[in-house]
């Protein structure tokens, strides 16, 4: 496995079968990409020598499939370390995720005292800073429903007050790219539109929300649905609650974590076909993602993760996962969703619902060069990843 992080000189990728983040298929094709950036792409012998040339069909086979870099904007850590306990624990998860092919993460944070989170948020945008792969941070709490609670402390959960949004958009600097909060607590939909308002995205989660104020909280701006179905009202055929109203709503992407153990994977197909070009597959990853079975915090929930799952110690409820993103593309197609869509799914779909769509999640010219090379069977074989995004 080759991860390679150089911004300068070119690479030509060739005689691979290229699947873009639109969902298009473009076979023996070839990318090139100078400092940092896509270049050119085409099909057959067509491409110009470069510093590094790869020949896909050898590094990975045949059926080798280049893809762009993968984009997690709902993830909580990895090997071992957790996001909310600093930089160097982020920059730990982030290795390890960065070699399973998400080249860019928005750093989630659990529900915590607004002190707290104002120094997380102020942390994650002083790494933001420095490290391009970090594209911000996304506040999963404190604004949740206590009867959706699941791994969140239900100590700390509050309502949402607009001065405590506003410190906490204020240590962000810009970089707070989603709010989860449950629109229907007191000042729930004006929460909504204050964040809209400084210009980051909304997600309705751990939350009791009916199909009404889902509704009202999409007219109000909110536009992501946090891990669809989990942590809020199912579907009933009186009463269809977030997850359908999301899906016939155009402008909500709807977060899905397909391990197999958060939906089954009938759902993670239904969710596809309810929503087609709207699911962001996501990890909602703890520390134990690519590390051992144990006892991990999850904020300042206790958690024991046994055969992969991880689960809260006092409730039972699912707390995070163990997933990463390379998996998640394997499952959804092994679920039936056609390997274009799944792509889609973790690559231009999540970068469009944080505001970064015109830089990530394609390899068409003029994109940021990220890209992972997979087998035939979508083993990560290479990760590569290009300049800074600026859009």
């Amino acid at each position: 496995m080759t991860t390679t992080t150089d911004f300068r000189g070119s690479r030509v990728i060739h005689s691979v079968r290229i699947v873009d983040g639109d969902g298009s298929v473009t076979e023996d094709g070839w990318v090139r990409f100078d400092d940092g950036v896509v270049a050119g792409r085409g099909t057959g012998s067509t491409w110009t020598d470069a510093d590094d040339v790869v020949d896909a069909g050898a590094a990975a086979g045949a059926g080798a499939v280049l893809a762009p870099g993968f984009v997690d904007i709902h993830g909580h850590g990895g090997a071992g370390a957790a996001y909310d306990d600093g930089a160097d624990a982020i920059r730990t998860g982030r290795a390890m995720h960065l070699s399973h092919g998400t080249t860019r993460a928005v750093i989630s944070l659990v529900t915590a005292t607004i002190d707290e989170l104002v120094t997380q948020v102020a942390a994650i945008a002083d790494l933001a800073e420095t490290d391009a792969g970090i594209l911000g941070s996304h506040l999963e709490g404190p604004f949740l429903d206590p009867g959706h609670h699941g791994a969140h402390e239900p100590s700390l959960l509050r309502h949402p007050d607009a001065a405590d949004i506003a410190r906490l958009l204020e240590a962000g600097r810009g970089t707070v790219r989603q709010v989860t909060l449950a629109p229907e607590l007191p000042g729930g939909l004006d929460a909504v539109r204050q964040i809209v308002a400084a210009g980051a995205a909304v997600a309705v989660g751990h939350t009791d929300a009916d199909a009404e104020v889902a509704r009202a909280a999409f007219e109000a701006g909110a536009s992501i649905l946090t891990h669809a179905f989990n942590a809020m009202n199912g579907i009933h055929h009186r009463a269809p609650g977030p997850v359908l109203v999301a899906a016939a709503d155009h402008r909500v992407i709807l977060e899905g974590i397909a391990d197999d153990i958060h939906l089954d994977p009938h759902v993670v197909k239904l969710l596809f076909d309810a929503a087609p070009g709207r699911v962001a597959l996501i990890t909602d990853a703890m520390a134990a993602a690519g590390s051992a079975d144990g006892h991990y915090d999850l904020g300042a929930v206790k958690v024991t993760v046994k055969d992969g799952v991880a689960r809260a110690d006092d409730t039972g409820s699912i707390a995070g996962s163990t997933l990463t993103q390379d998996v998640a593309l394997r499952r959804a197609v092994a679920a039936g969703v056609a390997l274009p869509e799944a792509v889609r799914a973790l690559t231009s779909t999540p970068a469009r619902a944080v505001g970064r769509g015109a830089s990530l999640g394609s390899l068409r010219p003029g994109y940021v060069a990220d890209a992972v090379l997979l087998d035939g069977d979508l083993g990560v074989r290479a990760v590569w990843t290009g300049a800074a995004p600026t859009r």
